[in-house]
C-alpha cells in the first residue's frame, strides 16, 4: 500500500514536471522581458536533467509519504465497519500549510506595494529644472560651435542652445580641493563639478534661490561660481552670495546659489554641485537644447539633423531627452516590482488551490452536521458564514505572521535609499482586506454548495 501510494505522488510529480517544463519554456520570453535577461532553457545538459530528476524525486517523496504512512495505518476492521473518523486533526496539516501559504503571498503583495509606492515617491519627487523638450547631444564631433548654435536657433526648431561638461542627468566630474572661511581643516568636502557657457541655466530652466545667474555682460564672471543649495549646507555659509572661494590658488566669487537639482540618483541625497562658467570649448562635452512647444517634436529633430551633419558630418546624430534619461533611473526598480508582482500573483493563486481543497475536505467532514443544522431551521447564509468563518480564522492568523516580518524585509529594504517613502498603514490594513475577500471568494463555492444540499441525502444512513 506504502508503495501504491509512492507511485502515485511520483505519477502526479513527473505530469507536472512535464507540464512545468511546457510552461516555462512558453512563458520565457515574457519573463526574459520583464527581468532584462537573456535566459533560455538548456535541453542537451545531462547535469540539468539529473538534477530535475533528483528533484521531482525528492519532492515525490515528500508529499507521498505522510498519506501512504498516515493512511496504510488504519485499522482494516475500524474502516470496514464503519467506525473509524479521521477526526478534525486530519485537516490540520492541510491548515498548517494554508496559513504558510497564505503568510507568504501577503508578505510578497506588500513588498511589490512598497516598492511601487518607493518608485512613484521619487518620481514625484522635484528636480528643480524643467525636462519637458529638453534634448542633449553630443559636442565633441561639431565644429564651430558658435557657428552652429546661431544656426539652430535660425531654424525656429530650438527656443534655446547651451554648452555644458555633463548633461543635467548625470555629474561626471568632481573637486575636493575647495576652500572658504570657516571651512573646518579635518574634513574633506567633495563637490561635483559641472561647467557650463551662460544660457545654460535659461535652457534647463533651474531656479535661482539668491544672487544672479551667469552673464556675458559680466567678464568677471569666469571667476565667479554658482553653488547648488546642498553645497551650501555643506560649507555652512550664512550668506553665501560674496564669499571668496580658493580653488587652484585661485580666488572665485560665489555669484548665486541654485535651487537644488536632481542631476544623479533620484532615490539619493542631492550632490553638492559647483557651476562654474567657461568659454573654452574643449571643456564641453553635451549641447543642451530646448525644443520649441507647439512644433511636432519629429519635424523639429530633423531641422536640428540637418545643422549637425552640416558642422559634424561623419558624426552620427545621437540624441537623448531628458525626461528618458531620467526615467533610466527607476529601471531597476520597476523590474524588481515587476518581478515581485509576477511572484506574488503565483503565490496567491497557488494559496488558492490549496485553500480551495481544505475547503472541499471541510465541508466534506462537516457534510452530516450541515444537514443536521439545515434541519433545524439554519439559513444558508447561516451555515455559510459557519463554514468560512474557519477560513477566515485561518488568514488571519497568516495575517498575523505576514505583517510583522513583512514590514521588518521593507523596512530594512527602505533603508538602501535616502530619499525613501514610509511604510503607510495602510497598505498592511489593504492587504489584509483583500487576503480576507480572496479567501471569501475562494471557500464560497464549497461552503454555499454544502449549505444547499438536501439533508436527507446526508443523514438518510443515520
Amino acid at each position: 500500500m506504502v508503495a501504491q501510494f509512492l507511485s502515485e505522488s511520483f505519477l502526479i510529480v513527473g505530469v507536472s514536471f512535464l507540464i512545468a517544463v511546457l510552461l516555462a519554456w512558453l512563458s520565457l520570453p515574457f519573463f526574459n522581458d520583464v527581468s532584462g535577461k537573456q535566459l533560455h532553457l538548456i535541453w542537451t545538459d545531462p547535469l540539468v536533467w539529473l538534477t530535475c530528476f533528483c528533484f521531482c524525486l525528492f519532492t515525490g517523496l515528500i508529499a507521498g509519504s505522510y498519506p501512504a504512512l498516515y493512511l496504510s495505518s488504519f485499522n482494516a476492521v475500524k474502516v470496514l465497519k464503519g467506525t473509524f473518523k479521521a477526526g478534525p486533526a486530519a485537516a490540520v496539516p492541510r491548515k498548517i500549510l494554508v496559513v504558510i501559504q497564505f503568510a507568504v503571498s501577503v508578505t510578497m503583495i506588500i513588498g511589490t506595494i512598497v516598492v511601487f509606492k518607493q518608485i512613484e515617491f521619487a518620481k514625484d519627487r522635484p528636480v528643480g529644472y524643467n525636462r519637458n523638450n529638453l534634448v542633449s547631444i553630443p559636442y565633441n564631433a561639431i565644429k564651430g560651435y558658435s557657428a552652429f548654435r546661431d544656426e539652430l536657433l535660425r531654424t525656429g526648431a530650438v527656443s534655446g542652445v547651451s554648452a555644458s561638461s555633463n548633461p543635467t542627468t548625470g555629474v561626471w566630474s568632481s573637486a575636493d580641493n575647495l576652500s572658504w572661511k570657516g571651512k573646518d581643516p579635518n574634513r574633506q568636502e567633495v563637490f561635483g563639478t559641472v561647467l557650463v557657457d551662460p544660457d545654460f541655466g535659461s535652457v534647463v530652466g533651474w531656479q535661482m534661490k539668491e544672487g544672479r545667474n551667469f552673464s556675458k555682460q559680466f567678464l568677471s564672471d569666469s571667476s565667479g561660481f554658482l553653488f547648488n543649495e546642498a553645497a551650501i549646507r555643506q560649507m555652512g555659509l550664512k550668506e553665501p552670495v560674496g564669499e571668496t572661494i580658493q580653488w587652484h590658488g585661485k580666488n572665485w566669487k560665489v555669484l548665486g546659489v541654485v535651487k537644488d537639482m536632481v542631476m544623479t540618483s533620484p532615490f539619493d541625497p542631492i550632490t553638492p554641485v559647483v557651476f562654474l562658467m567657461d568659454d573654452r570649448e574643449r571643456s564641453f562635452n553635451v549641447v543642451n537644447l530646448k525644443l520649441k512647444a507647439g512644433i511636432p517634436v519629429a519635424g523639429a529633430l530633423t531641422r536640428v539633423e540637418a545643422v549637425f551633419k552640416k558642422f559634424a558630418p561623419d558624426a552620427p546624430f545621437n540624441y537623448k531627452f531628458a525626461d528618458n534619461e531620467y526615467a533610466q533611473k527607476f529601471i531597476a526598480e520597476e523590474r524588481t516590482g515587476k518581478l515581485a508582482s509576477v511572484f506574488a500573483v503565483l503565490a496567491i493563486f497557488i494559496s488558492c488551490l490549496g485553500l480551495f481543497g481544505v475547503a472541499s475536505f471541510v465541508a466534506e467532514q462537516r457534510i452530516k452536521e450541515i444537514g443536521i443544522r439545515k434541519v433545524l431551521g439554519a439559513s444558508v447564509m447561516s451555515i455559510w458564514g459557519s463554514l468560512s468563518w474557519d477560513f477566515v480564522i485561518l488568514v488571519g492568523t497568516a495575517l498575523l505572521i505576514a505583517v510583522p516580518v513583512s514590514w521588518y524585509f521593507m523596512h530594512q529594504w527602505l533603508q538602501h535609499y535616502t530619499y525613501r517613502t514610509g511604510l503607510s498603514w495602510w497598505v498592511f490594513a489593504l492587504t489584509g482586506a483583500g487576503a480576507v475577500f480572496i479567501t471569501l471568494l475562494t471557500v464560497s463555492y464549497h461552503s454555499i454548495k454544502a449549505a444547499l444540499t438536501n439533508p436527507v441525502k446526508s443523514l438518510r444512513s443515520e
